[in-house]
């Protein structure tokens, strides 16, 4: 179905772990000596005008290693696992056909699982999406919505009756989330790169100082604090489009200062909130990657740190040479 299923063991490297944990800079670092590009695997990153709470790349930056993914989308639009997988494969495909290394560089977790293992059940259902459907259900009618239905799944719009919101809801949830019509979802197996197409070698930056980690998410949360962060969220406020419950505003960070803005919160308790739930984005990063296979892992705290991932890369490189 998709443009990998005729790549023959092309090779790729994941640059991933807990936020905070110098993923991006270290892809940077490393892109040039092994001729890399970077594929975005941040779902917040997608989002133009989400700069300083995604902690995105200046400009300059991007303009060091080349970079696909960020800034595909406004804010207002929501972006799918299987919406991800698509268009990261055929920018790993281009990459390839240069003659570059792939670096999938980022934490969102389901959209590195979708992409390397496959969709293989359907998902479960998504309080962010949901929401961001009922908000669209009550400006626009479910009338609406079910014609939009009709042109995503023609089966499920002529299964599901207009008035049947909960069944509606649904399959326009799946579609979100997957990038797939419900009536389609079981017609073809799933599969990812990691079982059929690529070599890949998976690498996870955290310090084993889960307090080190911690420390470091407070420090760059008042950094964007320092660099604007507030002043960002009211200017998106101000886009009729925008609401606290599309899924780019429910992003960590954007959905504490959105309520501060709100008036729902006092200014401290709005970056103590943004703190906690920061670090527990980062505690389901880490169980999400304990529990994938062949991940090696690395402490950014260590003086050896470069070093030692350069020559792990060196050495997977020669292991897999091109076929």
């Amino acid at each position: 179905m998709h443009a990998c299923s005729s790549m023959s063991h092309n090779k790729l490297v994941i640059i991933t772990g807990p936020t905070a944990s110098g993923k991006s800079a270290l892809a940077l670092a490393l892109g040039p000596e092994f001729k890399a590009e970077i594929v975005n695997v941040d779902s917040a990153l997608i989002y133009k005008h989400l700069n300083i709470g995604t902690a995105k790349p200046s400009l300059a930056e991007l303009n060091t290693v080349p970079h696909h993914l960020i800034d595909i989308l406004e804010p207002d639009i929501p972006f799918s696992a299987g919406q991800f997988c698509v268009r990261a494969k055929e920018a790993i495909q281009a990459i390839e056909a240069r003659a570059h290394l792939p670096f999938l560089v980022g934490g969102t977790m389901l959209y590195l699982k979708a992409l390397l293992y496959g969709l293989s059940e359907l998902p479960t259902a998504s309080p962010a999406v949901r929401e961001a459907i009922l908000a669209e259900a009550q400006k626009r009618g479910w009338a609406a919505l079910h014609e939009r239905l009709k042109e995503i799944d023609p089966k499920a719009a002529e299964r599901i009756h207009v008035n049947d919101p909960q069944r509606l809801q649904r399959a326009l949830e799946i579609y979100y989330l997957t990038g797939q019509a419900q009536s389609d979802w079981f017609s073809e197996p799933k599969k990812g790169l990691a079982q059929h197409s690529h070599q890949i070698l998976t690498l996870a930056i955290a310090p084993q100082d889960r307090a080190i980690l911690h420390e470091r998410i407070a420090e760059r949360f008042d950094t964007m604090l320092q660099k604007g962060f507030v002043e960002e969220v009211a200017t998106l406020k101000q886009n009729p489009a925008l609401h606290a419950n599309l899924p780019a505003m429910r992003a960590v960070g954007y959905r504490q200062v959105w309520h501060y803005l709100e008036g729902e919160c006092d200014y401290t308790t709005m970056r103590d909130k943004a703190i906690i739930a920061t670090r527990q984005l980062a505690k389901r990063q880490l169980t999400w990657l304990r529990s994938w296979p062949e991940v090696q892992w690395f402490d950014p705290t260590q003086d050896n740190f470069l070093s030692e991932i350069k020559q792990c890369i060196h050495s997977f490189l020669a292991a897999h040479p091109p076929k």
